[in-house]
C-alpha cells in the first residue's frame, strides 16, 4: 500500500523499481499495490500513469508482461488525518488479501511529508489495516528525512513505535541501495589484505567525498529548511561512514551488521563547542555567469543563512581508529556530480629512496579509492621504479571499473531496497540507534553554527568548495585526495 501513491518519488523510481522485480521473477502472481492520495481517480486512470511511469523510465510499457504487472494496481482516494477513512482502505485491502492470496502479509510504504507518518503508523492499528494473522507481516516504509533533530526525530520513533516494533520499521537511505556502498563490507571483509590494514596503525585517513554539479532547483524550499548538514551529513554520509569504521560483524546478518554500526556510532566523538567551531566548515555558493547565487534561487530568502557546503573532520574514540580522521565533505554547484572514498595509507616509515645523492621524489600514500558514483570499481595507487636510468619511483594506479555492460544489468538502489524489504532484510536500513546517534552528533554542529552569522556567500560555483574546507585539511598538514587540479 502506497500512501502518496501519485507523488513524483512514486512514478519515478518505486513502480519502475517494483516493474524489475516482477521481471526477475521476485513479484509473479500474489501481490497487489494499492495507491493513495487525496485526488479523485479511477483504477483505469491510476494503471495509465503506472503505464506511463514504466516508459517514462525506458521500459516496453505496451509488453504483455508489463500490461499484467500494471494489473495488479488499484487506486483509492483517501485523507490520511480522517480516520474514517481507513475503513474504506481496510476493506479494500481486505478483497485484494483474498483475489490474490496474500495470506495477509501487508507493506505500508509512506512516501509523503513526514509530519503525517504518525498519524497514518497509528490508525493503520487502530483501525485494523495491519494483519492480524500471526503467520504474515506488516512491515512500515519510511523515506526521509527522519526529524530535523534528535527530539523530532525521537518524537518520530515514539510515535511509530506504538503501533510498529523496530524490525517492521524500514527507513529508506538510498544511498545504501548503492552497488559500491554495499561493496564496502565485501571490500573488507572479504579480502584479509585489507581487513589486517583496516585500523589506526595503518590508515593515515580516510575521506568521503559527495559532491553535486546542480544547484537546489526545484527543492530549494525544502532545502532551506534543511541545508547540507542535515540533507547529506547526518544521513548519507554518516551511513558511509558507520560502514567504513565498523568492526566485523559475527555473521553478515541485518542484527550483527546493524549491531556494529551502532557500536561505531558510539564511539563517535561529539565535540564540544570549540572543537565543533573548530573541526566543521560551511559555505553557500556565489554567482557565476548566468547562475546566481544561492540567495536569488526561486523560493529563497534573500537574507537565508542556509548552508549549502559542509565539510568536517570525525574522530572515533576507540581501539582500531583513535587517532585517525575521518575527512567529510559535502556540497552543491560543485565541480562535478561524483561520491567517492579515498583511503589513505601511511607512508613508509622511512623512505629509503631518499638517500642524499638522491634526486628521487618523496614517496607518495597509498590510496585506496572507492567510486561509486557516476562510474563504480575501485583504484589502488601503489608506488613503482620509472623505467628511466637512475633509480627514482613514482605513483601507479591499479584500477578496476564497472564496464557498461555490467552497469547496465546493476539494479537501482529502490529495487535492490524494495527486494529487501519483501524479504524483511533490514541490513541496508537505517535502525532508529543509529539514527539518533547520528543525530546527537549533527545537534552540536547545529548549536555552534546557529550561535554565529556566516559569511555568505563564501565559495564560487564549480570549484571545491570555500577555502575553508582547504584550511581544514591542510591544518593537520594533509590534503584532499581529489582535487581540482589533479
Amino acid at each position: 500500500m502506497f500512501f502518496g501513491g501519485t507523488g513524483d518519488l512514486a512514478y519515478r523510481k518505486l513502480y519502475p523499481s517494483l516493474f524489475n522485480l516482477y521481471k526477475k521473477g521476485n513479484l509473479r502472481t500474489h501481490f497487489a499495490v494499492l495507491g493513495t492520495s487525496r485526488q479523485t481517480m479511477t483504477d483505469d486512470k491510476f494503471r495509465a500513469a503506472i503505464k506511463k511511469s514504466l516508459a517514462d523510465s525506458g521500459n516496453r510499457a505496451d509488453s504483455k508482461e508489463a500490461s499484467d504487472f500494471i494489473s495488479h494496481f488499484y487506486y483509492q482516494a483517501h485523507d490520511v488525518t480522517d480516520t474514517a477513512h481507513y475503513s474504506v482502505l481496510k476493506d479494500a485491502a481486505e478483497k485484494l488479501d483474498k483475489k490474490y492470496k496474500l495470506q495477509g502479509n501487508r507493506i505500508f510504504y509512506l512516501s509523503m511529508a513526514p509530519q503525517f507518518f504518525g498519524t497514518i503508523a497509528q490508525d493503520l492499528k487502530t483501525q485494523g489495516l495491519m494483519s492480524t494473522n500471526k503467520d504474515a507481516f506488516n512491515r512500515l516504509v519510511i523515506e526521509k528525512p527522519f526529524g530535523r533533530d534528535y527530539d523530532s526525530a525521537k518524537q518520530l520513533n515514539d510515535a511509530l513505535s506504538k503501533s510498529f516494533e523496530e524490525e517492521q520499521i524500514f527507513r529508506i537511505d538510498h544511498y545504501l541501495g548503492k552497488e559500491m556502498i554495499q561493496n564496502i563490507e565485501a571490500l573488507r571483509f572479504g579480502n584479509t589484505l585489507v581487513e589486517s590494514l583496516w585500523n589506526n596503525r595503518y590508515i593515515d585517513n580516510i575521506q568521503v567525498t559527495l559532491s553535486e554539479k546542480l544547484g537546489v532547483e526545484e527543492r530549494a524550499s525544502y532545502y532551506d529548511n534543511s541545508g547540507a548538514l542535515r540533507d547529506m551529513v547526518q544521513n548519507h554520509i554518516m551511513q558511509i561512514v558507520s560502514l567504513l569504521a565498523m568492526e566485523q560483524p559475527v555473521a553478515f546478518t541485518d542484527t550483527d551488521i546493524r549491531a556494529e554500526k551502532v557500536k561505531a556510532l558510539r564511539s563517535l566523538r561529539v565535540y564540544n563547542v570549540a572543537d565543533a567551531a573548530t573541526n566543521f566548515v560551511r559555505g553557500q555558493y556565489g554567482a557565476i555567469d548566468n547562475q546566481p547565487d544561492y540567495r536569488h534561487e526561486d523560493n529563497v530568502p534573500h537574507d537565508s543563512t542556509t548552508e549549502t557546503f559542509v565539510a568536517g573532520k570525525l574522530l572515533f574514540d576507540n581501539y582500531r581508529w583513535s587517532g585517525t580522521p575521518f575527512y567529510v565533505r559535502t556540497g552543491k554547484m560543485l565541480a562535478d556530480k561524483f561520491t567517492r572514498v579515498d583511503v589513505v595509507f601511511k607512508k613508509p616509515l622511512v623512505d629509503i629512496f631518499a638517500f642524499p645523492q638522491s634526486q628521487s621524489t618523496p614517496l607518495a600514500a597509498n590510496v585506496l579509492t572507492i567510486f561509486v558514483e557516476p562510474h563504480a570499481g575501485f583504484s589502488l595507487q601503489l608506488n613503482a621504479k620509472t623505467a628511466d636510468a637512475g633509480f627514482q619511483t613514482e605513483p601507479i594506479k591499479l584500477d578496476y571499473m564497472v564496464d557498461a555492460a555490467k552497469s547496465a544489468e546493476t539494479p537501482e538502489p529502490y529495487e535492490r531496497l524494495l527486494h529487501d524489504v519483501l524479504k524483511g532484510d533490514g541490513t541496508n536500513f537505517s535502525s532508529w540507534p543509529e539514527v539518533s546517534y547520528a543525530w546527537k552528533f549533527v545537534d552540536q554542529i547545529r548549536r555552534v553554527w546557529d550561535l554565529q552569522e556566516p559569511q555568505f556567500p563564501n565559495y564560487t560555483p564549480h570549484s571545491m568548495g570555500p577555502a575553508a574546507a582547504e584550511e581544514l585539511i591542510q591544518r593537520d598538514h594533509r590534503e584532499w585526495i581529489y582535487r581540482l587540479n589533479k
